[in-house]
């Protein structure tokens, strides 16, 4: 162990593009799970969604394109367009003491929608991770069509 210590500023002296780019990659994964830590949403995994959904009954609003979801959604999602996507609208400002859970096709871009339910008040905001690619690698039962 010694023999690596003693080696170490050899090597860093001779791969200083390596080094910097490792150290440019921690600093990079180190910031990202402090936001991680911080943010005002969850995400969920489709077994913590499943378990939202038998526990506590919460509002689940598909932003995938619209021909995904009549592919496949979630099983009592709503389909919302991402560009007609509106946290004060009044149907979904009604929903601001029920847990609202995003949805959309791969889990890319619900993160945005998610901050600004959050900067709208609403207190209990999650995200399905991976979307409902995600859901259906699980094995979970999606619906198809426009309900």
């Amino acid at each position: 162990m010694s023999d690596v210590l003693h080696k170490l500023p050899e090597f860093i002296s001779h791969h200083l593009a390596l080094v910097a780019l490792f150290l440019a990659l921690l600093v990079a994964i180190i910031v990202m799970e402090i936001l991680t830590l911080f943010r005002k949403y969850k995400e969920l995994t489709p077994a913590g969604l499943t378990l939202l959904i038998n526990r506590e009954g919460p509002l689940l609003v598909d932003l995938s394109a619209y021909a995904d979801f009549e592919k496949a959604h979630v099983p009592g999602s709503r389909h919302v367009a991402m560009s007609q996507f509106d946290p004060e609208h009044k149907d979904l400002a009604k929903a601001k003491d029920v847990p609202v859970v995003l949805i959309d096709k791969d889990g890319r871009t619900t993160g945005k929608a998610a901050q600004r339910l959050v900067k709208a008040g609403f207190e209990k905001v999650y995200v399905l991770g991976g979307g409902v690619l995600a859901w259906q690698q699980a094995q979970l039962p999606v619906a198809k069509g426009k309900n």
